[in-house]
């Protein structure tokens, strides 16, 4: 799956009214919210881009082609924490990027949060995608399919930790299957 409309559409708006030019996603999938990055960064603006698997990526390829956009884009194909590990390793990526989207592996939120929260600056933004995990998160877990509880007990936790994380100010918007809008205040 990838970004809703609405979800993405809002997504568009918060990266104009950030001025964000460098930027980092976690999860490309076949690139819809990667495209959207895009074309809302200006013509010199870049994306490190990471996903396991280069094969759906490369279904959006051919539309980022043609929108002129693909310069933007560093594609590694990879898991991404080791790729976040690197990037940390040089001091100069700490603070560097001024947006960050999430959409991988949900076991992994608080993984990837920990290591994009140093890579994002100051005043950036982070967006966690997924974040209400089809409603299950508000349901009893008996309620949920047995294949969703464990991601559900991971978005769950995931939720509470940065509900009271104070590095950061959140709203989670209920468009697509929610986003967790946060902004990292130091």
């Amino acid at each position: 799956m990838s970004a809703a409309p609405d979800a993405a559409q809002l997504m568009g708006m918060l990266l104009k009214i950030v001025n964000a030019k460098k930027t980092i996603e976690i999860g490309v999938y076949t690139g819809y919210s990667l495209l959207l990055t895009a074309l809302s960064i200006p013509d010199d603006g870049k994306i490190v881009a990471i996903d396991i698997n280069r094969e759906t990526y490369e279904i959006g390829l051919p539309i980022i082609r043609k929108a002129g956009v693909e310069h933007k884009i560093d594609f590694i194909e990879s898991q991404a924490i080791p790729v976040l590990d690197k990037l940390l390793k040089n001091l100069k990526s700490e603070g560097s990027f001024d947006f960050a989207f999430v959409d991988a592996n949900k076991d992994d939120y608080m993984n990837y949060h920990e290591r994009i929260l140093k890579l994002v600056k100051v005043g950036g933004l982070i967006i966690y995608d997924n974040t209400l995990w089809r409603g299950t998160v508000a349901l009893p877990e008996e309620a949920v399919s047995e294949d969703r509880r464990d991601s559900r007990r991971s978005i769950i936790e995931f939720n509470k930790s940065i509900a009271i994380d104070h590095r950061l100010e959140i709203s989670l918007a209920p468009c697509g299957d929610g986003m967790t809008i946060c902004r990292r205040i130091c």
